[in-house]
């Protein structure tokens, strides 16, 4: 084996190892959430059991009061909708701020991005008051309304716009197209890979948020999984392992799916979207 064979199989066996020492983690947890209390706590571990079953997801699920599919549903529905919002109104402003010639065009990209600066414990009290005043404090719309908008979101496709040819744009004009066709048929499927990104960040960030909806919902029925996972934890304390690494699978599966589907896109790139 030569010089250079031997450095590309050293560098895939480190590459191997560390994806094994990240991936473990989440291995143990999914296995032991399919086992009885009892095991979790057997020296030396196990990593599989003979008594492994879909009890404990059974109790989680439909067995608590609320149930998780309570706090699985909010999230789907808060979670879904700011992401959908969020991608309609990122990629109709990105487009804007990109192709768009207007007054104070950049003055005010850059406003709005300063606006990132601004931290949410700042903003916690005035969204607090706002939405007292408003009559959604302790509905879904104060989780989702604030988040149909993302200044990070916008500036990434704001940057993936600029990088399309303002001959694409001129053809739809010179056809007949008006601006807004010629966004939705002509740039917008040319944006998979920057959507796909903006859908993971925002689906893994409104999905994980925990502030938000420990400060404005406090009706039980109304909590979101990362709040009620959390409230399960307090009560249930170390007596209940394993229904508590069931809920925590159940929590981070979504998010591996999201991944899962959206990772082609990201890959794809520019070229081969214009082609197609």
């Amino acid at each position: 084996m030569d010089k250079k064979n031997l450095k590309k199989w050293l560098l895939t066996l480190v590459l191997a190892l560390v994806c094994i020492m990240i991936i473990y983690p989440f291995i143990w947890m999914l296995v032991s959430s399919l086992k009885p209390l009892g095991e979790l706590s057997e020296f030396p571990p196990k990593l599989f059991s003979e008594n492994m079953s879909l009890d404990n997801y059974k109790v989680v699920l439909f067995e608590q009061d609320p149930s998780f599919m309570t706090y699985l549903g909010n999230s789907t529905v808060v979670t879904v909708i700011s992401v959908i919002g969020t991608l309609l109104t990122s990629s109709i402003a990105g487009y804007a701020f990109a192709k768009l010639d207007f007054k104070y065009r950049d003055q005010l990209f850059v406003l709005y991005l300063a606006t990132m600066m601004i931290p949410f414990q700042v903003l916690m009290v005035p969204q607090f008051i706002l939405f007292k005043y408003l009559g959604i404090f302790n509905t879904r719309w104060a989780l989702i309304l604030p988040r149909l908008f993302s200044p990070l979101s916008t500036f990434l496709m704001r940057q993936f716009f600029v990088q399309i040819p303002d001959s694409v744009i001129e053809a739809g004009r010179i056809d007949g197209a008006g601006e807004f066709k010629i966004f939705w048929k002509l740039i917008l499927p040319l944006a998979k890979p920057a959507l796909a990104t903006v859908t993971i960040l925002n689906f893994v960030w409104r999905w994980n948020d925990y502030e938000a909806p420990l400060i404005f919902v406090t009706k039980p029925e109304l909590y979101t999984l990362t709040v009620g996972l959390t409230n399960f934890i307090d009560e249930a304390g170390f007596a209940q392992d394993h229904l508590i690494l069931a809920g925590a699978t159940v929590a981070l599966i979504p998010m591996i799916l999201v991944f899962i589907l959206c990772q082609k896109y990201i890959i794809g790139g520019l070229t081969s979207g214009s082609v197609k």
